[in-house]
């Protein structure tokens, strides 16, 4: 019992260490890095409960680590992403000074500001144990991940600019703390009456990422266009909730 206590949070920890990695890759532009890390993280913040839970050795100090392991890696490190973008993004006529050149970079940190509201609403919020009330952080941070990491070339192009990022920074800030549910990928049966939208989505990811493989394929760009296709099944997330929220509240 001494040594298995131990293991939700190391592995928490885990988490912990792929987020400062890659908040330093982000900051360093190595995107690719930065996003790889990120899902691990991930995939460590999805086995440290099931562990807890699994050798029955939850606790108030693995919910509290648990929670600034996941301000790191899905709330610093997908603003250092966006923060360097803002290094690199055009800026428009009107926008190119030295004060905005200057500026604009530090917005992105308000991911990190709103991430931690967002994680520290879902630790009080009583409504939050089967689904989310908001986007939750993780899915936000593979959102930056995988579209900065596949997507740099467009976004520092001349169809994309500064206020374009900013408005898409304020957006997800938004969604990380408004009122609108989002479903959760827990199942307590497997039954398909009990878990329809979550069938969905996964059928929906499913092909998704199956497209996004095939034509990476053709293309010899199998990790970018996987990186696109995680960006759309978060988008799908997104928007599946949203209406899923309006259908229901009509």
């Amino acid at each position: 019992m001494s040594f298995t206590k131990h293991i939700p949070n190391t592995i928490t920890c885990c988490n912990l260490i792929c987020g400062c990695i890659a908040t330093g890759a982000a900051f360093h532009h190595l995107f690719t890095t930065a996003f790889i890390f990120i899902l691990l993280g991930a995939f460590f913040d999805f086995f440290d409960g099931l562990s807890a839970r699994a050798l029955g050795v939850s606790g108030d100090m693995g919910v509290e680590l648990d929670s600034l392991a996941d301000m790191v890696t899905f709330g610093v490190a997908p603003s250092a992403m966006v923060f360097t973008l803002f290094t690199v993004v055009r800026y428009p006529a009107f926008m190119y000074t030295p004060f905005w050149f200057n500026l604009m970079p530090y917005t992105a940190f308000l991911i990190a500001a709103f991430s931690a509201l967002r994680l520290a609403k879902f630790n009080i919020d009583e409504r939050q144990h089967t689904g989310f009330i908001g986007m939750p952080t993780p899915a936000n941070a593979i959102f930056w991940g995988a579209l900065i990491s596949s997507s740099e070339s467009y976004l520092t192009s001349p169809r994309f600019n500064a206020p374009f990022l900013l408005a898409f920074v304020i957006m997800f800030c938004w969604l990380l703390v408004c009122e609108i549910p989002m479903f959760a990928l827990k199942f307590k049966s497997m039954a398909w009456k009990d878990n329809k939208r979550k069938y969905i989505f996964l059928i929906i990811c499913a092909l998704i990422l199956a497209y996004s493989f095939a034509t990476g394929v053709m293309h010899s760009q199998i990790w970018t266009n996987l990186s696109q296709g995680i960006a759309t099944c978060i988008i799908a997330y997104i928007v599946m909730s949203i209406g899923l929220y309006i259908t229901e509240k009509h």
